[in-house]
């Protein structure tokens, strides 16, 4: 027995367990690593904090954010200043196209990767948000479908209390039973 705490002891005893070293050499301890990953992202997000906070936005910041903000607007409103100019003054738009005429097509090409990736991480946000709202558009059919079929049960005339009744469904989230899903539920219960 005594050679068994023996062994036992030099493996756990003292504070330390062998094992779990051992272990550590090849698979990294969960724990420490989530605990590691929370502190990674508690200092980025302090680090952010600390970036934009208000209180020690300088005026250069504010001035730089304000002047981010221009490329949008100032496109879209001097496209229509050439529009205009074009009515007013034909002979003085037509020159001013014959100076665009002469800039090199490489500038061209610049000026298009520069618009493109500009408005292009704008697009790709708002395709992202738009997605979302299409999810969440979706998970709300069922309750439209119940509206619905309540209107057309108020305008057949056969029965407000039909209409009630589909209301009440659509308001606490009854909704029809799905075949498929209930086949399922009996196919595995």
């Amino acid at each position: 027995m005594g050679m068994i705490n023996e062994l036992v002891s030099t493996l756990f005893g003292s504070g330390r367990n062998v094992v779990v070293e051992t272990v550590e050499v090849f698979r990294e301890n969960a724990e420490n690593g989530a605990e590691r990953d929370a502190e990674q992202v508690q200092s980025a997000l302090s680090q952010f904090a600390a970036e934009f906070a208000l209180e020690q936005r300088s005026t250069f910041d504010k001035v730089i954010d304000g002047l981010n903000r221009v490329p949008r607007p100032a496109m879209a409103l001097g496209t229509l200043g050439l529009f205009v100019s074009a009515m007013v003054d034909p002979i003085w738009f037509a020159s001013r196209m014959q100076g665009i005429a002469l800039v090199p097509e490489p500038l061209w090409w610049l000026l298009g990767a520069i618009v493109g990736f500009y408005f292009g991480a704008r697009h790709q946000a708002k395709g992202q948000d738009f997605q979302r709202s299409i999810a969440t558009t979706l998970a709300r059919a069922g309750q439209v479908t119940q509206g619905i079929s309540a209107l057309r049960a108020l305008q057949s005339g056969s029965g407000v209390e039909e209409a009630q009744s589909a209301e009440t469904n659509v308001i606490e989230g009854n909704f029809p039973e799905n075949a498929a899903l209930a086949e399922w539920k009996n196919a595995h219960s």
